[in-house]
């Protein structure tokens, strides 16, 4: 049984790496084109695999993929019909769903927690940052708004300085240079605490920020998703499910090849160094959720997000016409 059982192992591990290999594969004579942005960093990370296919003439649907480094690019180009499909903040997609008035829905979560808390000082705790100094980017986004819900959950709003950076890479850079002297605490996205912690010996990953919020609230955090606008989606659904399988088989390459998804984002931008990359991709929680488990997840997260700031998720959340496949 030990024999047969490791067989069917192998071959499951084989066809799994044949999916994620370059291949021919059945591709309709009459592709959808399909304007697809995605944002550098984890939550683009699971469209690399698709990114490649496209390139090579195998997906399904003729992508012509944009690479935004700020999630304002996302919002602005799919409010103007610039865009198709998107991938972007969780909270943004509420809020762009109650900006256009209901045309807009979530296609699948994409991401699920990448946030840390990094010092040269042990913190062992949350409530250890008592008196201290956390220092991030994200002012008006999911960072600021998942520190604001953890701080008054620990008794904490008034107990410590928050102090905003206008990019993460800027924050990324200060802890690099940190020094044991340096009793601030540095709160990142992957990949910048991987780029980081490669730069300075003397940092450590003291607080995982996913898991002090699922502790606190009782869901999981996510921290991005895709979405279409509605109008498209309906006159559309052949591509948008061609889309979603080739998507969540995009994602599956990425747990099953790191070193393969490590070069294919400093290939394409999403993240500039492959060796970063293949540290990163473990703590970014890669994923494609869709229908009920899609609804359950997202809801839980935005409504931790209405009850700690109503702005973070555009005033209310989103009705049931805002899921798709639901």
């Amino acid at each position: 049984m030990k024999k047969v059982f490791s067989l069917l192992l192998a071959l499951l591990l084989v066809f799994s790496l044949a999916a994620c290999g370059a291949k021919d594969k059945d591709v309709p004579a009459q592709k959808a084109n399909i304007r697809l942005a995605t944002l550098k960093g984890p939550t683009g990370i699971g469209t690399v695999k698709l990114m490649q296919e496209n390139d090579a003439g195998n997906a399904a649907n003729n992508y012509t993929v944009t690479l935004c480094a700020d999630p304002a690019e996302v919002m602005s180009g799919m409010a103007a019909g610039n865009f198709d499909i998107a991938a972007c903040p969780l909270n943004m997609a509420s809020v762009m769903y109650n900006k256009l008035n209901g045309n807009m829905q979530m296609l699948a979560v994409n991401t699920l927690g990448t946030l840390y808390m990094l010092s040269t000082n042990e913190v062992p705790d949350f409530n250890a940052l008592h008196g201290k100094t956390v220092v991030l980017a994200g002012q008006g986004a999911t960072p600021e708004y998942v520190l604001n819900y953890l701080l008054e959950k620990n008794g904490l709003k008034d107990a410590v300085t928050v102090e905003f950076k206008s990019e993460h890479a800027e924050v990324a850079t200060l802890a690099a240079v940190a020094d044991a002297n340096d009793t601030r605490v540095f709160l990142l996205p992957e990949p910048n605490v991987t780029a980081a912690l490669l730069q300075n010996q003397a940092l450590k990953n003291v607080l995982d920020v996913s898991a002090a919020f699922e502790s606190a609230s009782g869901v999981s955090l996510a921290m991005g998703c895709i979405i279409a606008k509605k109008d498209y989606v309906s006159q559309n659904q052949a591509a948008i499910e061609a889309f979603l399988t080739e998507y969540k088989v995009s994602v599956d390459c990425t747990a099953a090849d790191a070193d393969s998804a490590a070069a294919l984002c400093e290939q394409y931008g999403i993240i500039p160094k492959a060796a970063v990359a293949k540290q990163a991709i473990p703590r970014c929680s890669i994923t494609c959720v869709t229908g009920a488990d899609m609804q359950k997840i997202a809801t839980e997260n935005l409504t931790v997000l209405l009850n700690a700031d109503k702005k973070s998720v555009g005033g209310k959340l989103p009705g049931n016409d805002f899921w798709y496949g639901v």
